[in-house]
């Protein structure tokens, strides 16, 4: 999961990347902008939603085997037999509990903030072509974008790593199949 993740990361930055090149006139392309505008950002919502999806299902996973563990309740959905002494499973649960969390914590900011500046940014691109506001207004909100996409793009793909080495750690603990979540 975590490779088509930052796969379809890299394809989102790349379209973004290949729409300002066609809004500075760096390339020749068939698209305007504006075209490129509306299917560039349709993906990066996409994307955003995937990825922040990833996120909360994983800590959520994590914080669940926490809470069965500690309120050793349903013991049999992560044991066949359940240990006497589960003070090692609670413990490393936390910290995965808290690792996962802080994974989360981490980039659904950077999400949020990317889907609601491409979102005005592109509210405002369609009222400058209907001559409502400056180009100046667009392009400040579209280079906030920009920068939001790229802070967010370099945080996604290390968090990525780190919430996948958790799953990794959280699955062989409690032999999860790979398949499941």
């Amino acid at each position: 999961m975590i490779y088509l993740l930052r796969f379809l990361l890299t394809v989102m930055v790349s379209a973004l990347g290949f729409t300002a090149a066609i809004a500075f006139h760096l390339i020749e392309s068939p698209f305007t902008h504006i075209q490129m505008a509306i299917v560039s950002f349709l993906f990066t919502i996409f994307i955003q939603a995937f990825v922040m999806f990833y996120f909360i299902g994983v800590s959520r996973l994590s914080n669940n085997i926490y809470l069965i563990l500690f309120e050793e309740i349903n013991l049999d959905e992560l044991f066949e037999n359940a240990p006497k002494d589960l003070s090692p499973y609670l413990e490393k649960a936390k910290i995965f509990s808290k690792d996962t969390t802080r994974c989360k914590r981490q980039t659904i900011p950077w999400t949020m903030l990317i889907l609601v500046l491409g979102t005005l940014g592109f509210l405002l691109g369609g009222a400058h072509d209907t001559n409502l506001v400056q180009k100046t207004t667009h392009s400040g909100v579209i280079y906030g974008f920009f920068m939001a996409t790229v802070i967010g793009f370099v945080r996604q793909w290390y968090f990525l790593g780190l919430a996948n080495k958790t799953l990794r750690k959280i699955k062989t603990l409690f032999s999860i199949p790979d398949g499941s979540m």
